[in-house]
């Protein structure tokens, strides 16, 4: 009966008001998407801004293909979310809640002219990592001696749930601050709320490794996140959430292998911001999206750690990316998407109905996946796959661009016939 009951009221939810200007919102931007992806196509291939294949760049791909599609899932997200959350339709929008959309709507601006230019003309990392940084201050908000936008200073409780007890006994732990106040006490959440955007800005550019895995990997990631806003009541964060996740899924068709046009950094660094600032505004969705992006982040972290190791920067460019090996195992470009489309989705719905001290369990599970991930592939490679080495020294225009897989590089990945190469 108690099955029932639940089923009932989520039936009777999804009639709602509330739900139809998800829906809404979802749809139109998926659709706005995918239409202005065709006119930036067009434009890109008269400008002359394509990705070329050249000798010291081998590609999947064997044709100039476009790279701004992330001018497309911008535009889309910014015209439906004036349109349906930022004039207040639904009568859902707080005030405060506005304010820090507008902050995310002027970071996200920032960093798509910056990486456009530098998806145009090139950019080296420190100019990009500054303005990762402005924007992580644009964000933030501050004025007047308040923080007035998202702000990072407090984790779940996964041991205690009840409140006025000792620090380490509350439901919410927090970085030695209770307020949005400017102060010296606040420097720890200003560095984990920069670490935490411009980690995800990083992460989401550095899985962007072929077509069609950044940008359904991010999609299903906007989908719990506007699941579970929705679960928490927060109902305008479910609608700019459900914008987010259709602005980026109605990429996918154009994106999908082989790719008509790639997202660029433009596209990876603005999805990442995206998901990192819903992540966290409105609270309890930090731990979803570790769960749901843990493989890509472990990934980033044990590839960077044994750049370090080797005496290199860790943005060096190479192949040791999960995605590169599971490419020199022989699988294709589709079958690696699904493999990645399969743990998103499965870490996503336990993140949905794991609460607390479990989510713990959950993302120690993740951990698992990724140590029996590398066991597959090292079993893989011992038995006539070929491992995912440089072939040849990094080219000069390459030193310093980590990722850039909108660009599908594959040097030294030497396919067997059985991975789809072109």
């Amino acid at each position: 009966m108690a099955l029932l009951q639940i089923i009932y009221s989520l039936f009777l939810s999804l009639l709602s008001k509330r739900f139809l200007f998800v829906l809404i919102g979802g749809v139109v931007a998926f659709l706005v998407t995918y239409l202005l992806t065709f006119a930036v196509i067009g434009w890109c291939r008269r400008a002359g801004w394509l990705d070329r294949p050249t000798v010291e760049r081998r590609r999947l791909h064997k044709k100039a293909v476009p790279r701004l599609g992330g001018v497309a899932m911008f535009l889309s997200f910014v015209l439906v979310s004036l349109a349906v959350y930022a004039t207040n339709f639904s009568q859902e929008v707080k005030g405060d809640e506005l304010v820090r959309y507008w902050l995310l709507l002027a970071a996200c601006i920032l960093i798509v002219i910056v990486h456009t230019y530098d998806d145009i003309k090139g950019l080296k990392p420190l100019p990009k990592l500054l303005a990762q940084t402005v924007a992580v201050v644009i964000v933030l908000g501050p004025f007047a001696g308040q923080f007035h936008g998202t702000f990072f200073f407090g984790f779940s409780n996964p041991f205690f749930h009840r409140d006025n007890l000792p620090w380490f006994q509350e439901s919410i732990l927090t970085l030695f601050i209770h307020d949005t106040a400017i102060t010296w006490l606040a420097v720890s959440a200003i560095l984990l709320t920069w670490f935490w955007i411009v980690g995800m800005m990083n992460t989401v550019n550095l899985i962007d490794g072929s077509d069609g895995l950044a940008t359904g990997i991010v999609g299903l990631t906007g989908l719990f996140i506007t699941i579970i806003s929705w679960t928490l009541h927060q109902y305008s964060l479910a609608i700019l959430s459900a914008i987010f996740t259709g602005a980026v899924l109605g990429f996918l068709p154009h994106n999908w292998h082989p790719a008509k046009i790639f997202m660029g950094d433009s596209g990876s660094q603005f999805l990442g911001l995206g998901l990192a600032v819903l992540s966290i505004i409105g609270g309890a969705k930090a731990a979803l999206a570790l769960m749901v992006l843990g493989i890509p982040i472990l990934d980033v972290a044990v590839v960077m750690i044994g750049r370090i190791r080797r005496g290199q920067s860790p943005v060096h460019f190479d192949l040791n990316h999960i995605h590169h090996r599971l490419l020199a195992t022989g699988l294709t470009v589709q079958q690696l998407c699904y493999v990645f489309y399969g743990f998103t989705f499965l870490f996503g719905v336990l993140a949905l109905f794991l609460s607390r001290i479990y989510k713990l369990l959950g993302l120690g599970l993740v951990g698992m996946t990724m140590i029996a991930l590398f066991i597959w592939i090292d079993y893989r490679q011992r038995h006539g796959a070929l491992p995912a080495v440089l072939d040849k020294p990094l080219p000069k225009s390459l030193e310093g661009q980590d990722g850039n897989a909108d660009m599908d590089v594959t040097v030294g990945i030497p396919h067997p016939p059985s991975a789809g190469h072109l």
